[in-house]
């Protein structure tokens, strides 16, 4: 059995990781955001609808060798990072604004992950 990793000796290939699965996981909002604004049962709507559930399938994987490797306390604590990456891939895209409280929130996140990641 592997040792698990814990907040207080995370890597910096750990940390990528752990951002960069919960950017995938952010990829499903995409999708489903095409898939929305396709004509219902055509082969976009099933194209975009077929990758996003491609991409939870793979995140699902994915998700199961972090935790395979890192505390499960420690891995979740990243998990916030799919909301920015979200607004912040929805603000690109899709010309959403993003306001004040969601500069807010995401400084939350970040502080509440660095503060955990450190102590």
């Amino acid at each position: 059995m592997q040792n698990k990793t814990s907040s207080a000796s995370l890597s910096l290939v750990h940390i990528v990781a752990l951002i960069a699965i919960n950017m995938l996981y952010a990829c499903v909002g995409i999708c489903t955001k095409m898939a929305s604004l396709q004509t219902p049962a055509s082969w976009p709507y099933f194209l975009w609808f077929g990758g996003a559930v491609a991409i939870i399938g793979l995140y699902a994987v994915l998700w199961q060798q972090v935790l395979r490797r890192i505390d499960l306390s420690t891995a979740y604590m990243f998990k916030g990072t799919a909301l920015i990456f979200t607004m912040l891939i929805a603000a690109l895209l899709f010309g959403e604004t993003i306001t004040v409280p969601n500069i807010i929130g995401s400084v939350i996140i970040i502080t509440g992950i660095t503060l955990l990641a450190r102590s």
